[in-house]
């Protein structure tokens, strides 16, 4: 089983962005394969490929985890990209709760020092990949055809800010490579886990 630990925006805050993003959409046309947004989340740790008997161990480790943290609030904002190839969307709010939930998740120290709170919302789609690498070939022989370019997607999406929701549970999820919509990933949830620990009050005014 290929096994994360994640948390997902409401449907407030889904449908907030999917708005944000269908001007994007169009600009790009078949450039970018866009992720189905029910599978939308955001990745607190990654465990790859485990064995299904890893399941009750791991799910020990995020109650735990849960128990000990307190629901946060947080929003989309910002966008990004990983490699020219991915675009996500930054989250903003409780920042530095959700990078000790993160960390709390995390099994492996490396991954502790590189990660980034995002949600993934498209990546690169396999013809716009053959395409630019064709460009790349005949770049020293011609002038490469242009074409939509995720950099512009992201300088589109740097000034966007979502509605703020409330974190209360992460989960633990599955992921089944090349069986989601448009041969993307399809996650289940296996377990879910309500945070439960003390609540700090929210700073008055804007979310930083």
């Amino acid at each position: 089983m290929r096994l994360f630990a994640a948390v997902h925006p409401t449907r407030a805050a889904r449908e907030h962005l999917v708005g944000a993003l269908r001007e994007v959409r169009e600009l790009t046309g078949t450039a970018l394969r866009w992720g189905d947004p029910e599978q939308w989340h955001v990745t607190l740790a990654f465990y790859g490929e485990q064995p299904e008997a890893a399941v009750p161990e791991l799910g020990e480790l995020l109650s735990d985890v849960a128990r000990d943290h307190a629901p946060l609030t947080v929003c989309l904002r910002g966008a990004g990209s990983f490699s020219g190839t991915t675009l996500w969307m930054g989250v903003g709010g409780a920042s530095d709760a959700l990078v000790e939930l993160m960390h709390a998740c995390s099994l492996d120290p490396e991954e502790r020092a590189r990660q980034r709170a995002h949600l993934t919302v498209a990546r690169m789609s396999r013809a716009e990949r053959t395409r630019k690498a064709r460009e790349r070939r005949r770049s020293s022989r011609t002038v490469a055809r242009p074409g939509p370019e995720l950099a512009h997607v992201v300088h589109a999406l740097s000034v966007y800010e979502g509605p703020a929701w409330t974190v209360s549970e992460l989960s633990l999820v599955s992921s089944e490579l090349g069986e989601g919509r448009s041969g993307g990933a399809l996650h289940h949830t296996v377990q879910r886990f309500r945070l439960s620990g003390r609540v700090v009050p929210d700073a008055p005014g804007r979310m930083p």
